[in-house]
């Protein structure tokens, strides 16, 4: 006998045409139950005038949308990134009630967090909650207010985890940290489920050559990061660590896919005597864009240790790409050391730089052995497909419904 179909609301803090894991792992979670028969509203921030949702590669049908009254951050927010009204009176509260769902899911615990906690009490729905972020790791943007603001976090995390059914981390390193912080008595509420992705599409991707457009020479070999160029990502540790490697290798060639609040600083960088005219920026891009520049590449780097999952990481190996990574959150939950890519030692920190550079030339140097890792890599991405990941988390709902 098949199981009725549920009423799912998704609660998100930010929300597309802004690009981002959390962004792009709802879109994900919405349009997969949807294409598991389930009916789905995602409630998020309105997007800036004339700004659309456009798909961004997740396969199902779109959901239906409550948008709440939002408003742009001055400074401590990009520009085109929503920040949600904390009005419970919002006609898009209204339309979540009116829905009436069996289920509320949370992306984010702060406004729209509290808000899906009260809606969840009102309509007698289980709540649910996925913890996309490590809020510690963006202290850097709060300056002096960076220990208070750390302090207090941590203390309203403990108090909503509290009040959620269910808790779920993108990847096991994450779901201990909670654990850890959890009475042994709710330890039974963390579930490991990562974001999943369309494995199909990015295989049926046209890779797109980067050679031409930057008159690389027809031997050059890609080295591609993709990700948001801010502090926390770390893509200073990238160029460093590509400039020690292109010293003993002039073919290496560096493509910078994204954008953000580091560009200009890491354009400058890479206008240096050691880096000119071995590195490329795309600048931000579509996502769909964004993923056939990266399957155009030879070799992935990463180097962010502030992540939950790294999503990208993910993606690279779909399209092929063998990854080099510094150890942190997330990362050995996506590599395979010495199958699908290198995990590099994250300490210590003073030669970091010079142990990812020769993580990559070991596999620069050796054509045969990176095309056996990247058929590895590709081979194996079907553990990360997006229906088995909603499943996953259709089966939490289903346990908390009785």
């Amino acid at each position: 006998m098949r199981e009725r179909a549920l009423r799912v609301v998704l609660t998100t803090e930010s929300y597309l045409p802004w690009l981002s894991g959390v962004t792009i792992s709802v879109d994900a979670l919405a349009r997969g139950l949807g294409a598991r028969g389930h009916e789905v509203m995602v409630v998020a921030p309105r997007p800036a005038k004339r700004a659309e949702v456009e798909a961004v590669g997740s396969p199902g049908p779109a959901p239906s949308y409550a948008w709440l009254d939002s408003y742009q951050l001055p400074r401590l927010a990009p520009a085109g990134y929503r920040m949600a009204w904390p009005n419970p009176a919002d006609a898009a509260w209204k339309a979540a009630r009116a829905f009436d769902p069996d289920v509320v899911h949370a992306h984010s615990p702060f406004v729209t967090g509290m808000l899906a906690r009260n809606l969840a009490r009102r309509v007698g729905a289980p709540l649910v909650f996925t913890h996309h972020t490590r809020f510690a790791d963006y202290g850097h943007y709060l300056g002096p207010l960076a220990r208070p603001g750390s302090f207090l976090t941590d203390a309203y995390l403990r108090r909503f985890w509290a009040g959620c059914g269910a808790i779920i981390a993108p990847s096991a390193g994450l779901a201990a940290e909670i654990g850890d912080r959890l009475p042994p008595s709710q330890r039974g509420r963390v579930h490991v489920i990562s974001t999943g992705i369309d494995i199909a599409a990015i295989r049926a991707l046209d890779p797109v050559d980067p050679g031409p457009a930057h008159d690389w020479p027809a031997d050059a070999v890609v080295v591609a990061t993709l990700g948001r160029l801010a502090p926390e990502k770390s893509p200073e540790v990238i160029l460093d660590a590509f400039a020690e490697l292109a010293e003993k290798a002039p073919e290496a060639r560096l493509l910078v896919i994204g954008g953000g609040p580091s560009e200009a600083s890491l354009r400058a960088r890479a206008a240096a005597a050691d880096l000119a005219g071995r590195v490329a920026f795309t600048g931000s891009l579509p996502r769909v864009e964004a993923l056939a520049r990266l399957a155009g590449a030879d070799l992935f780097a990463f180097a962010s240790r502030t992540e939950t999952q790294g999503l990208v990481l993910a993606e690279a190996l779909a399209a092929g790409l063998p990854a080099v990574a510094i150890e942190g959150p997330g990362v050995a939950d996506s590599v395979r050391d010495g199958v699908d890519g290198t995990i590099v030692a994250a300490e210590p920190a003073a030669t970091r730089t010079d142990r990812l550079a020769e993580a990559m030339r070991e596999l620069l140097a050796d054509d045969g052995r990176r095309k056996e890792i990247a058929a590895r890599a590709a081979a194996g991405a079907d553990r990360f497909a997006v229906d088995a990941r909603v499943a996953e988390v259709e089966g939490v709902y289903r346990s908390l419904l009785g």
